[in-house]
């Protein structure tokens, strides 16, 4: 599913299921107060990013987590974690072919009452509207949390539902960026950032792409 929608460069890998493996050497302490069932998911997750690293030439080696519990990437390596109910997913690329990438999955099932007006800007809750079948409010909420995965690590700066405007395509969305997207590596400043999604097998899959 994942490889339908990553970019040139990149490498996925997803699961369905949880293993029941203990955390991988140096990363027990990032879950040692967590219950059971979050166990397993970070636990899963992380396998599927190591065995993306290893797709890119990477040894096994502990994912630490930076001070806002992202992932800490190998030098040179961009990439993005999601997990949700029923699917792990890790996605990676060479920071040569791809600048930077978020990715999210969530089921395919509707927003709670009341969380579209705190996720949607006025102008987006007009445009979700397209196939029966599909939750669009939370294409929408999957799409703005890939952006925000793709943002943080050029920036380094929180990026709220309110700041970014949403237009989708056929598969696609664009992000209209509307605060200062000033990097903190000298590139030029992020305006919008694009992406793809799919809805299958229940889920809601968005993958965003900052190019290089």
């Amino acid at each position: 599913m994942i490889d339908l929608l990553l970019p040139d460069g990149a490498v996925g890998c997803e699961a369905y299921g949880d293993t029941d493996d203990a955390p991988y050497p140096g990363e027990e302490d990032l879950i040692a107060a967590a219950v059971p069932g979050r166990r397993r998911e970070f636990v899963t997750a992380r396998r599927c990013a190591r065995q993306a690293l290893g797709a890119l030439g990477h040894p096994p080696a502990p994912i630490r987590t930076g001070p806002s519990r992202e992932p800490l990437w190998p030098a040179g390596v961009v990439g993005s974690i999601t997990h949700c109910a029923g699917y792990r997913a890790a996605a990676v690329a060479r920071r040569t072919d791809v600048g930077s990438l978020g990715l999210d999955a969530e089921p395919n099932t509707p927003l709670p009452d009341g969380v579209l007006k705190s996720i949607a800007r006025p102008e987006e809750q007009d445009r979700l509207v397209g196939a029966p079948g599909i939750s669009w409010g939370k294409v929408l909420f999957s799409a703005k949390e890939a952006v925000y995965k793709a943002w943080f690590p050029l920036t380094g700066r929180w990026l709220g539902f309110e700041d970014a405007s949403l237009t989708f395509g056929p598969g696609t969305f664009r992000a209209a960026i509307l605060i200062d997207g000033t990097r903190t590596d000298g590139g030029p400043p992020l305006t919008t950032v694009s992406g793809r999604f799919l809805v299958e097998d229940g889920l809601v899959l968005a993958v965003a792409v900052i190019p290089e």
